[in-house]
């Protein structure tokens, strides 16, 4: 989990990601022999020296200036959560105050109140912890995720669920978009802590058993989704097409309700009635 080598991965693929043309660059030559951007082109666009941003992507630069990343976030043309993951990793471990083990999140309970009522509508709602875990969820979330009672606590946890529960690829419909925004999400969590050491055991834990998490988690996607649309083929409820909003919790920055809703009248509100019998 060395943070200097996951930095220079994420610069690599975000380099790699980047359409030459899209920002004035032109093939001269004929065909380009690199993916994306050369090192000396993004430099240049981010107003670095060559030298500089190489020794930051092979490692060799410890302290990088916060304007500098600024600049490089700017030319590879970042998203707000990316930018953050990016300071992250290049930021010193002295100046974090990590530890080895995080403490446990606990739900306040003005939240379970809030999951309580909103199970009374009708409406499935979760907690979503650090590292995609479940902290808590109301009777309609877990009659709408297939085998939530049968699993143990350790089991409770999103990528676990997508990458190891069978039930979960017989869920989702678009189970390989749903897999790629959790892999992208666990990512990070890890960036902002990458010395917890129970995100240290998730992700190998994943890398060790889970080709397809291997093959998502090396393209380096980050980002935090806030609302979305998924679909279900539930065993109960038939299809269903559900709109989804994460939202931060005052109670802990960290914490995020997962709320599900669906558009009045649908075949899919028809769905969750079933669900709440």
């Amino acid at each position: 989990m060395d943070r200097i080598v996951k930095l220079g991965d994420f610069l690599r693929a975000c380099r790699a990601r980047i359409n030459p043309e899209e920002v004035g660059i032109h093939a001269q030559g004929g065909r380009r022999r690199v993916r994306g951007l050369r090192r000396e082109e993004l430099a240049r666009l981010a107003g670095v020296s060559v030298e500089y941003y190489t020794r930051l992507e092979q490692g060799r630069s410890l302290n990088a200036s916060p304007v500098i990343l600024a600049a490089i976030a700017r030319a590879m043309r970042l998203t707000e959560t990316e930018r953050v993951h990016l300071f992250d990793l290049a930021s010193p471990l002295c100046g974090k105050n990590r530890c080895d083990k995080l403490p446990a999140q606990r739900v306040h309970p003005e939240t379970q109140l809030l999951l309580d009522t909103l199970e009374r509508a009708d409406i499935p709602a979760a907690v979503i912890g650090r590292g995609t875990d479940i902290l808590a969820a109301n009777l309609m979330f877990r009659a709408l995720m297939v085998g939530f009672d049968t699993m143990s606590a350790r089991e409770r946890n999103l990528a676990r669920y997508v990458f190891f529960d069978g039930r979960a690829r017989e869920l989702h419909c678009d189970w390989d978009s749903v897999a790629s925004e959790v892999t992208a999400v666990l990512r990070f969590s890890v960036g902002r802590h990458p010395e917890d050491a129970a995100l240290i055991e998730l992700t190998g834990e994943l890398c060790l058993h889970s080709e397809d998490f291997r093959r998502i988690w090396d393209d380096h996607d980050v980002h935090e989704r806030v609302s979305g649309i998924v679909r279900f083929q539930h065993p109960v409820a038939g299809e269903l097409a559900l709109t989804y909003q994460l939202l931060t919790l005052p109670t802990d920055a960290e914490q995020t309700l997962l709320v599900y809703t669906v558009e009045p009248g649908s075949p899919s509100a028809a769905g969750l009635q079933l669900l709440a019998k």
